[in-house]
């Protein structure tokens, strides 16, 4: 008797270590949030308010965290106490209830008018961060695509090093070996088809310049979408306050942090990770005055607008947001 009383024991602990491991594995991502919220929050709250950073003049933007916006990501690979330009320059729209994001790359030699600067002269688009930082790069990109930047966020390639490592790497599709052998350029190398690339190695990755500013482009915007991919697994969220930690300086943003929290709470509680839609502004390079620009085609910048609109629009069918397809010669 003692003995079935025993093994009915046994079996019923049996059930619940089943029931927790799988309650545990179906509802991890509300226990993941449970536990940001009791023990994560208030630290990450803190640690980004270092990199809040409004801009002088431009109201703050005010919506429902589920609401479509806009921002202009910047990234800037400034060395020392060089002037920083904006090597990467991508116009991106969050749909946060569709756990969505759409990337536009502009190309960093676009040719185009540079608000606010001696008068709105033309040259690169890069030039808009170099004199006149933030502010200027947003007049320039809402005049060059006719569409407005609800937000801002800036990202120094040089600090992201420490933060890489301490994501424990990122996976980058680097098919081939990539080799900087320019004799004016620094050297690296960097090993094809390794599953997971260090922080060094992917600071090269981005560096690299001796294919074709198109190319070197869509590297930026890879880069920065393994970096998101990697940090929504949930096996990083333990991480965050110390990544944002790391990050510091080489952060800034017009996004109060709340919100941000809240934003990166709502989209993790959707399946997966954000689905990501790419698209660049297509052109034709030039040669001018010494200098070689790239020119943005008036048909494509009247697509790129209708696309951005779609996206915007939180009643949009899937199909209107499904960018076309282009190839990189």
């Amino acid at each position: 008797m003692k003995k079935k009383k025993s093994a009915k024991k046994w079996w019923i602990l049996l059930a619940v270590i089943v029931l927790v491991l799988v309650g545990g594995f179906m509802f991890r991502k509300q226990l993941a949030l449970l536990g940001f919220d009791l023990f994560l929050q208030d630290k990450v709250e803190e640690s980004l308010n270092g990199s809040y950073q409004p801009i002088d003049g431009k109201p703050e933007v005010s919506r429902e965290v589920t609401e479509p916006f806009s921002a202009l990501l910047l990234g800037v690979d400034q060395r020392d106490k060089e002037v920083g330009r904006s090597d990467t320059m991508i116009y991106s729209v969050v749909r946060p209830k569709d756990n969505k994001v759409l990337l536009i790359s502009i190309p960093r030699d676009t040719y185009t008018e540079i608000v606010g600067y001696n008068g709105g002269v033309k040259t690169k688009i890069n030039h808009a961060y170099a004199h006149g930082g933030v502010k200027m790069s947003i007049d320039t990109v809402e005049k060059l695509l006719g569409a407005k930047v609800d937000h801002y966020a800036t990202v120094n390639f040089e600090g992201l090093k420490d933060v890489v490592d301490a994501m424990g790497g990122v996976k980058l599709p680097i098919t081939e070996d990539i080799v900087n052998k320019d004799p004016n350029h620094e050297k690296f190398r960097i090993e094809g088809n390794k599953p997971i690339y260090s922080g060094q190695e992917a600071l090269y990755y981005v560096r690299y310049r001796e294919d074709s500013d198109m190319n070197r482009t869509m590297r930026h915007r890879i880069f920065l979408e393994a970096m998101m991919n990697r940090a929504v697994e949930l096996d990083q969220i333990h991480k965050i306050p110390d990544l944002i930690g790391i990050m510091g300086k080489n952060f800034t943003t017009d996004m109060r942090p709340s919100y941000m929290i809240d934003l990166a709470k709502t989209m993790f509680q959707n399946a997966g990770a954000p689905i990501i839609s790419s698209y660049m502004l297509h052109g034709e390079g030039q040669r001018m005055n010494g200098g070689w620009y790239y020119l943005p085609l008036e048909e494509d910048i009247e697509y790129v607008q209708q696309l951005i609109k779609n996206w915007m629009d939180p009643n949009a069918q899937p199909s209107d947001l499904k960018p076309r397809q282009f190839t990189i010669e």
